[in-house]
């Protein structure tokens, strides 16, 4: 078991590279990547065919990429234009990028958080694009998961900003200075109007949204009580809310309040055997901490007090 700093102080788990879980293709990128690979051949093959006259590949476009505000705007199109794109480098940046940087956050934050983050920032980096980029730039459909996969990079620049990243295998860079760079040429290429065909407010969209997005996942900006309104308070002693109110239940660490004998005991007693823990650790790579019993969570930390 490892614990590492996690923001301002506090703490999360985070699963070694070898044991405890940990996979090198979680189950969400593997689905991503499969997705995005199966609508590229299908996008190929489209440019075969031909229904009215008019190609499949074009009718796929039209119905299922992110077109512009009063240009067959669809609802549905703010999600699966991030399956959509228009070359094989395109296609394998972006796959590359989100597992490289993804894996280990799929792996800290369970498949379902994961799913939900990058979907957010995909979903979040399409509507900045479709109402900021028009006053820089010309429009145009949108397509791609680069929007979401900035995210990603903006989440694991967060979370690990001293990471190491060798360009080109050979230059070491900090994850923070990076992704920063990232964001500021995007910005400046944005800005300056370059008609380069990419779309750069989708990719800072995405990582505006990201930034949000752990913000409030730290607690530092309060989203869940704007959203959730006014909650009552329980009574006194309940563990679940601090003085400002707000639910704690999706708790860092497991916090267990017992008298100094009671805790001798507890690093003396034995009863909990690897298993049980390799066990937790493969529920917490699968579904997150958040969705531990309440007996899991005190083993964890039954487990973490042997280990001091």
């Amino acid at each position: 078991m490892r614990y590492s700093n996690y923001g301002g102080g506090q703490q999360y788990y985070r699963p070694s590279f070898f044991g405890g879980g940990f996979s090198f293709f979680p189950p969400v990128i593997k689905t991503l990547i499969i997705a995005n690979v199966v609508v590229f051949l299908l996008m190929m093959l489209g440019g075969a065919f031909t229904i009215g006259g008019a190609r499949l590949s074009d009718i796929i476009t039209r119905f299922f990429a992110l077109m512009p505000l009063g240009w067959g705007f669809l609802p549905w199109q703010l999600v699966t234009y991030l399956f959509m794109h228009g070359g094989l480098f395109h296609l394998f940046f972006n796959m590359f990028i989100l597992w490289m940087f993804g894996m280990e956050l799929e792996n800290m934050w369970g498949s379902k958080k994961f799913l939900t983050f990058y979907l957010i920032c995909g979903v979040g980096a399409g509507l900045i694009h479709m109402f900021i980029g028009p006053i820089f730039a010309g429009v145009a459909p949108t397509i791609g998961a680069s929007g979401a996969v900035y995210g990603v990079l903006l989440a694991f620049a967060m979370m690990f900003p001293d990471r190491l990243i060798f360009l080109y295998f050979l230059f070491p860079v900090k994850a923070k200075y990076f992704v920063g760079f990232l964001i500021i040429l995007g910005l400046f290429m944005g800005i300056s109007g370059t008609r380069d065909g990419i779309a750069h407010f989708a990719h800072l969209g995405g990582a505006f949204v990201a930034f949000i997005y752990i913000l409030a996942d730290r607690g530092t900006l309060p989203v869940k009580q704007w959203f959730s309104g006014f909650k009552r308070k329980s009574s006194t002693g309940n563990l679940r809310y601090h003085q400002g109110g707000s639910d704690i239940k999706d708790a860092k660490y497991y916090d267990i309040k017992e008298d100094k004998s009671k805790r001798e005991q507890m690093k003396k007693d034995p009863g909990i055997d690897q298993d049980r823990i390799d066990e937790i650790l493969d529920k917490i790579s699968k579904s997150g901490y958040q969705n531990l019993t309440e007996e899991e969570k005190r083993i964890l930390f039954e487990a973490s007090q042997k280990l001091r």
